[in-house]
């Protein structure tokens, strides 16, 4: 189905107006100049004339702004928000005043330029702080969800916390409410001096608690110390089961059957132990606890608690069992193509070769992992169910002048993609929902791949699979996988899945670029092929980035056979791991990758795999003749044989 966006003439016309009256581009070398003297603070070197009308020139004016706070009125301020409300320029500048003013407790100047509730809880405690004088209920409403968690805030909030205590918004059943949310949360320093802020009326409370953080099996001697109507009594039942069921399951059962009976406890929070009480005695094998496991898994209903019944069953290839528990499942749950999937491999393994097939057909109906398994058992083509949205040209030219457009594409210029992605995000939160698909569009005809991604995703345009899935650095992919004797859309898939296609795409612990290679990595790989290491900065590089990538891949399959299952799994867990997962297993690819142990490499391994098909069936216009992976791969057993 084609689906046909038009762009709102009115919305446009608003937006471009704010465009209108800048003069003409200043040079973008001499801006580069400029911007980078700013950020070092040397004032003295920007030429202003040289810059004016420049579409990044308010880059420079906030980091001189930014320099001159606190000693800058709220109005200077204000009037920056104002000309730059369209821009990441203002949440930043707003925030660094903030910054400035709230440790200074120039809470009128923090007022007058904040728009809400901030980011942030340093800056939340601050706003309250500033809020109090004028408007004591609303600041102590906000004061009061700040403190009710279970783990340490700022020290800025410290003040706010002693006025709320001291004028009574914070009490004793308040402060009890933090311990158990502490004591649930295992954060024990916060334990070390809570229990001294009770009050006096809560000191049998706090005895009993005391019992009960040194042994909270000892919950079962609480209904005989204190009444069912003792403030407090119920989060001390739930939060000390809690404790116990992660700390010993098995007499964490014989505890609930003890009180449970006795106890003041909700529905749901009898609903809760209970579905706790479940999880841990499934995920840890606590026999003694499995057939109370089962009924209550059958009785609560829950669908996590289902997957994972289904999944032990699955564990122990009791099929009988794999069908029972995906029929209990909730009707919208149970056809998921996952559990159909599941629910046909269990039929065809007890006989029913029929009910096999109608389960695999509705799993095949399905644009995922087990929905394109089940088609290749049915040896149908995949259901890609893709929905191409057209935007009309005028409404592409429109886009690229609106001013934000205008601020990305010149940050790109100037090589600035973090500014210009952080300008995309600013602009996908704040933008009309009904807008985004124009400047997704108009994202991919730039070729700014991760930026159409995001925006697809943020506007739940999850069939839009040109979008999702864009033809980004194919040349790329094709060429190397040529030289590499690789499969280019499984290094297509990777660097979909790794970076989105962002060449500058950098991860908490290091791996850069395309395809995500760590630097270490990065550098095996180079003297491996003796080409010159020329440093971290060099896998932003999109052409070297997946030339080592390429040939890592190719290792890692070459260590498995050619298998790129393995591989993919591999290339996200170490090929360490995937030594021993393939060591204790001998089993069929969907079993062996429904059972890796680590989700995010379960989970990663399907999402290459369906990508790779989708962006073959995308490129080819059809996923007649494409498949996930080749029929060795489905029809080998995955065990240590695969380990050359």
């Amino acid at each position: 189905m084609r689906l046909t966006q038009k762009l709102t003439r009115r919305w446009l016309a608003m937006m471009l107006a704010a465009g209108l009256a800048t003069p003409a581009l200043a040079g973008d070398e001499r801006f580069s100049q400029a911007f980078e003297a700013a950020r070092a603070q040397q004032w003295d070197q920007i030429d202003h004339d040289a810059i004016r009308g420049h579409i990044l020139e308010g880059y420079v004016e906030y980091h001189e702004l930014k320099s001159r706070l606190p000693g800058v009125s709220p109005s200077v301020v204000n009037d920056y928000l104002e000309r730059y409300q369209n821009s990441v320029l203002s949440k930043w500048m707003r925030g660094v005043a903030q910054d400035a003013w709230g440790p200074r407790q120039q809470f009128n100047d923090f007022l007058a330029i904040s728009d809400g509730v901030p980011e942030g809880t340093t800056r939340q405690c601050w706003y309250y702080r500033a809020l109090m004088p004028d408007q004591p209920q609303r600041a102590a409403l906000g004061g009061r969800e700040l403190w009710l968690v279970g783990h340490s805030q700022p020290a800025a909030c410290d003040p706010l916390f002693d006025q709320l205590r001291a004028n009574g918004t914070i009490t004793g059943a308040d402060i009890w409410a933090r311990m158990m949310l502490s004591w649930r949360a295992g954060e024990d320093g916060m334990l070390r001096y809570l229990p001294d802020e009770l009050p006096e009326n809560w000191q049998p409370q706090r005895a009993a608690f005391e019992r009960l953080q040194g042994d909270p099996g000892s919950v079962t001697t609480l209904p005989d110390t204190l009444s069912n109507d003792t403030p407090g009594i119920a989060s001390l039942y739930t939060t000390a089961m809690v404790r116990l069921i992660r700390q010993d399951t098995a007499r964490a059962l014989s505890a609930w059957r003890a009180i449970k009976s006795r106890i003041p406890l909700t529905d749901e929070q009898q609903h809760d132990i209970e579905h706790d009480l479940a999880f841990y005695s499934l995920v840890r094998d606590v026999d003694a606890n499995a057939q109370w496991a089962d009924a209550a898994t059958a009785q609560l209903g829950d669908q996590d608690l289902f997957e994972l019944r289904t999944r032990k069953a699955l564990e122990h290839r009791q099929w009988r069992e794999v069908a029972a528990w995906i029929e209990r499942m909730a009707q919208d749950d149970r056809r998921d193509a996952h559990w159909q999937y599941w629910l046909g491999r269990a039929r065809e393994q007890l006989g029913d070769a029929d009910g096999a097939h109608r389960a695999w057909q509705i799993a095949a109906g399905q644009r995922s992992f087990f929905g394109f398994a089940a088609a290749d058992r049915l040896h149908q083509p995949y259901a890609l169910q893709n929905e191409p949205v057209t935007i009309a040209r005028h409404d592409l030219d429109d886009a690229a002048a609106l001013p934000s457009m205008r601020r990305i594409a010149a940050l790109y210029r100037i090589d600035e993609p973090g500014l210009a992605r952080a300008e995309w995000y600013y602009l996908m939160g704040h933008l009309p929902k009904a807008q985004r698909p124009t400047l997704t569009q108009y994202a991919l005809t730039q070729q700014w791949y991760d930026l159409a991604i995001y925006a697809a995703i943020r506007s739940d345009r999850w069939d839009a699979l040109d979008w999702r899935f864009p033809q980004g650095y194919t040349d790329l992919f094709q060429k190397w996988g040529q030289q590499r004797n690789v499969d280019p859309w499984l290094l297509m898939a990777l660097a979909r899945r790794e970076s989105s296609f962002n060449p500058q795409a950098q991860s908490p612990v290091g791996a850069r670029g395309l395809m995500q290679l760590m630097p270490g990595t990065g550098q095996h790989v180079s003297q491996q092929l003796g080409v010159p290491w020329q440093g971290v900065t060099s896998l932003e590089d999109p052409d070297t980035n997946v030339m080592l990538g390429s040939a890592y891949i190719r290792d890692m399959a070459a260590r498995y056979s050619g298998n790129r299952v393995a591989a993919a799994a591999a290339y996200n867990a170490g090929p360490g791991r995937v030594d021993r997962w393939l060591a204790a297993s001998d089993e069929p690819f969907d079993l062996f990758i429904e059972e890796i142990p680590f989700r995010e490499t379960r989970e990663y391994v399907q999402a290459v795999l369906t990508y790779r098909a989708i962006l073959e069936g995308l490129a080819k216009g059809s996923t007649q003749g494409v498949h996930m992976m080749t029929e060795h791969e489905r029809t080998t057993r995955y065990n240590g044989a695969l380990q050359r």
